[in-house]
């Protein structure tokens, strides 16, 4: 999906500002900038990186209340998708914690929420501390068995947990919860029909 087209959805659907899509501009050219010496996105993405990355990331403010508390996003990588959820967010009380543990990411991560003056923090290790939030997110972190157990195991309660899953999300799922059976369910992702969003209240 061209840029354009994915920019009108933002705004129609998802409902981001003008502001809001101005700071995502600056954010794809600077993953793309920086993907020429950093392996921050494969290489073969960056030309339908609005489809891809931006638009794929942003369909999850469709499932969190920005109103109070923070999110947790787990492997943030380059930014997707908690950087494009600190964009979308405009409320100061709201705060996005964005969790990585490779050097050079992190220090991308840094550099572009001092650029946008986002309202973010960058952790280095999930583990080091328990994750204090009311939502935690991730996409390409962990197999789901093993995000449901750091879910179960060092997040406050209560929570939701919000996945952006490929077409494996209902076996994956199946098996997560083979011997704890817990509520969830799938919702259809905007940029392909085969891909699905976990999402579960721990």
């Amino acid at each position: 999906m061209h840029e354009q087209n994915v920019i009108k959805l933002l705004k129609s659907d998802l409902k981001f500002s003008d502001s809001s899509i101005g700071r995502l501009r600056i954010f794809v050219k600077s993953v793309i900038d920086a993907n020429k010496e950093y392996n921050l996105i494969s290489k073969n993405t960056e030309n339908d990186i609005w489809h891809r990355h931006i638009l794929d990331s942003a369909q999850l403010v469709k499932f969190i209340n920005f109103k109070r508390g923070s999110l947790s996003d787990l492997g943030s990588g380059a930014g997707f998708p908690g950087i494009v959820l600190a964009i979308f967010n405009s409320n100061l009380d709201f705060h996005v914690k964005l969790y990585e543990k490779s050097p050079v990411k992190s220090a991308f991560l840094k550099k572009i929420v001092k650029e946008l003056d986002l309202n973010a923090q960058i952790f280095n290790n999930i583990y080091d501390n328990k994750i204090e939030s009311e939502y935690i997110v991730c996409r390409a972190f962990k197999k789901l068995d093993r995000i449901i157990q750091v879910s179960r195991e060092i997040a406050k309660k209560p929570h939701k947990l919000i996945i952006l899953k490929g077409q494996n999300a209902q076996e994956e799922a199946n098996s997560a919860f083979k011997n704890n059976k817990y509520p969830y369910k799938l919702e259809n992702s905007m940029t392909n029909n085969d891909s699905k969003i976990f999402i579960a209240d721990f």
